[in-house]
C-alpha cells in the first residue's frame, strides 16, 4: 500500500444516530501514468464507506479524466460529493518549488486549460453531486445531512455568498466542502454554525520537519496555519475541520518528506 490511512472519529450525530464513515480525499494529481496510485485508489472501496468526499485536484493531464473515472469507478457507486481546485481547471506547470515558502502575493502561473466540465459530467452521471457554490440535502444512514461547497479559493473562485446561511432545518448535520481552507471560507462557514469542514490543497505540507511529536509543516500554500496542514483539528466554538494531505503532487515536483500520501476515513458519531 503506497499510501498511509489517517483514520479519526467526530462526535457531531444526533445521540442514537448510526455511524457514518466518511472516505475523505484530495489533490489525486493524476496523469495516466500513475498505475501505482490508481491501484491505490481502486482499494480504498475495501474501507466500505457509506459517503465520499472529494476536495479536488483530481486531475494534472489533459487526458487524464478517463483515468480518474478509471480509478474511482467502484467507489462512484457510493453516494460522494466533490468540489473542484485549480489543477482541475489548469495543467501544472513548472515553478520554483521554493516560491512556497515565500509569502503569497496572489500571482498565479496558468498552465493549459483542462476538461473539468468533462470531469463534472462524468462524475455526476455516475450520481455523484457537484457542491461548487451548491447546497444540497443527503440522508445517510438515517441522518439528513446538509453539504454546501464552494469553488476553489486559490484561484479566488469561491463565492461563499451564494450559499450562505443557516443550515436548512430539516437537516440532523451540516458540513462545508472547500478545497484550499483558506481563513475566509472557514471563518464564514463558521458564522454559519456548521458542524464540520473537509479541505484538501496543502498536502500536508508536502515536505515536513522533524518535530516533538511527530513533524512539522513548513507552509499550507494558503493563509491556514501550518499545524492545521494536514488531519483533523478544532479552534474553541468553531467547526470541525479535515485537512487531506492528499494522495498526488505536482508532476513538476514528486516528492514529499515525512508526509505520505494519505486518504482520511472519518467516522461520524453521536455526540455524548
Amino acid at each position: 500500500m503506497g499510501y498511509q490511512l489517517r483514520q479519526a472519529s467526530v462526535p457531531v450525530l444526533p445521540v442514537g444516530a448510526a455511524d457514518i464513515r466518511i472516505l475523505h480525499f484530495s489533490d489525486l494529481h493524476l496523469t495516466p501514468r500513475r498505475k501505482m496510485e490508481i491501484a491505490d485508489i481502486k482499494s480504498w472501496i475495501n474501507f466500505n464507506p457509506d459517503l465520499v468526499i472529494s476536495t479536488g485536484d483530481f486531475l494534472a493531464h489533459k487526458k487524464a479524466v478517463p483515468t480518474v473515472l478509471d480509478a474511482l469507478d467502484a467507489l462512484l457507486d457510493i453516494p460522494g460529493l466533490f468540489v473542484f481546485g485549480s489543477n482541475d481547471y489548469y495543467e501544472p506547470s513548472f515553478k520554483n518549488p521554493f516560491s512556497y515558502l515565500t509569502k503569497d502575493d496572489g500571482t498565479r502561473k496558468l498552465g493549459t486549460e483542462l476538461p473539468w466540465q468533462e470531469l463534472a459530467d462524468g462524475l455526476t452521471s455516475q450520481g455523484w453531486v457537484d457542491i461548487n457554490h451548491q447546497r444540497t440535502l443527503i440522508t445517510i444512514n438515517g441522518t439528513t445531512i446538509e453539504a454546501r461547497g464552494t469553488d476553489d479559493a486559490h484561484l479566488s473562485r469561491d463565492k461563499y455568498g451564494e450559499v450562505a446561511g443557516e443550515p436548512n432545518p430539516k437537516a440532523d448535520l451540516a458540513i462545508g466542502v472547500t478545497h484550499a481552507p483558506y481563513l475566509r471560507i472557514l471563518k464564514s462557514m463558521s458564522e454559519d454554525n456548521l458542524d464540520l469542514i473537509f479541505a484538501g490543497h496543502t498536502h500536508g505540507g508536502q515536505v515536513r520537519l522533524p518535530w516533538p511529536g511527530g513533524s512539522k509543516a513548513l507552509t499550507t500554500n494558503c493563509d491556514l496555519p501550518t499545524w492545521r496542514a494536514r488531519g483533523l483539528t478544532k479552534e474553541p466554538k468553531e467547526p470541525w475541520l479535515n485537512v487531506s494531505a492528499g494522495m498526488g503532487t505536482s508532476p513538476f515536483s514528486r516528492i514529499r518528506i515525512a508526509c505520505p500520501p494519505e486518504v482520511s476515513l472519518i467516522t461520524l458519531e453521536p455526540a455524548l
